[in-house]
C-alpha cells in the first residue's frame, strides 16, 4: 500500500472518513474494510466525535467490490461470497446502523453495488447532481447484498425496489431524492460544503437524543404499535435524565440557543 485506503480526521466534533482508492473508484479490498471498521470503531469510542461524515476521494463514492480480486483461475474453486459478506460487508453495515452517533454520507460520484448500499446504511445521504446509484449485482449474476434487499423496499417501496434490482439501471441523484432513496441532491460544487454543514450541526446537537432517534426509527418497521410505544417510553425516560435535556429546557425558557454537550 502506497497510501491509506481510508482517511480519518476529526475536527470540531466531526469525524471525516474518506474512502481513498480514487484510481479504482474506491472499490473495496480487504484493507479498506479493515481501515473503515477501525474508523467507525474510533468514531464510536471517542468522546470528541459526535457525528461522522463519510465520502469518497476523487470522482466516485464507491464502485463496490474490486472485481479484480474475484477473478478465478480455470479449475479453481469459486470464491465463498457468503464468507465475504459475513466477515467483511455485513459488519460494516451493522456498525453504521448501530453507531450511537449520526452518520452523514456525501455521495460524490458513482455509488454502485455494495457501494450504493453502504451509502444507504448511513442516516442522512446527500448526493451531488452528477452522482449515480446502481444496484449492479444482476449484471454479474448476483443479487443485491450489503443490506440492499433490506434498504430498497423500505426506502422506495417494492415496485421501485424490484425495478432497481432486476434491471440494474443507473439512477441519478435528482431521481434518487425525488423517490425518497436519499435525503437531498445538491450541485456538485456545493456537496461537501452542505454535507459538512449538516454534520457540523449534528456534532453540536444532543448526541444521546440522536442515538435514540436512530434506534427507535430503525426498530419501528419491525414493531407493533404497542411495542413501539413501549420503546419510546423507555428511551424517553432515559433521555429525560440527560444533561442535554436539562440544557434544552433551560435554553427554551431563557429564549437562547442551547449549548448541548452530548451528555
Amino acid at each position: 500500500m502506497t497510501q491509506a485506503s481510508v482517511l480519518f480526521e476529526v475536527q470540531d466534533g466531526c469525524a471525516l472518513v474518506t474512502l481513498n482508492r480514487p484510481e479504482k473508484l474506491n472499490s473495496f479490498i480487504p484493507d479498506m474494510h479493515a481501515r473503515l471498521r477501525e474508523a467507525l470503531a474510533a468514531s464510536a469510542a471517542r468522546e470528541d466525535v459526535r457525528a461522522v461524515l463519510l465520502t469518497g476521494a476523487g470522482r466516485a463514492f464507491c464502485a463496490g467490490q474490486d472485481l479484480g480480486e474475484r477473478v478465478v483461475a480455470p479449475g479453481a474453486p469459486p470464491p465463498d461470497l457468503g464468507q465475504s459478506l459475513g466477515t467483511l460487508y455485513n459488519p460494516l453495515v451493522r456498525a453504521l446502523r448501530t453507531l450511537e452517533k449520526p452518520v452523514v454520507c456525501a455521495v460524490n460520484g458513482v455509488a454502485a453495488g455494495a457501494g450504493a448500499n453502504l451509502a444507504l446504511a448511513c442516516d442522512i445521504v446527500l448526493a451531488g447532481r452528477s452522482a449515480r446509484f446502481v444496484q449492479a449485482f444482476a449484471k454479474i449474476g448476483l443479487m443485491p447484498d450489503s443490506g440492499g434487499t433490506y434498504f430498497l423496499p423500505r426506502l422506495v417501496g417494492m415496485a421501485r425496489a424490484m425495478g432497481l434490482a432486476l434491471l440494474a439501471d443507473s439512477l441519478g441523484a435528482e431521481d434518487a431524492a425525488r423517490i425518497g432513496l436519499i435525503w437531498r441532491c445538491t450541485d456538485d460544487a456545493a456537496l461537501m460544503g452542505e454535507a459538512r454543514a449538516v454534520a457540523a450541526a449534528l456534532a453540536s446537537g444532543p448526541t444521546k437524543a440522536y442515538g435514540a432517534i436512530k434506534e427507535s426509527l430503525y426498530a419501528s418497521p419491525h414493531n407493533t404499535l404497542d411495542a413501539q410505544l413501549n420503546l419510546e417510553r423507555d428511551i424517553q425516560r432515559e433521555l429525560g435524565r440527560t444533561e442535554d435535556y436539562r440544557e434544552g429546557v433551560a435554553a427554551f425558557k431563557e429564549k437562547r440557543a442551547p449549548a448541548f454537550r452530548g451528555r
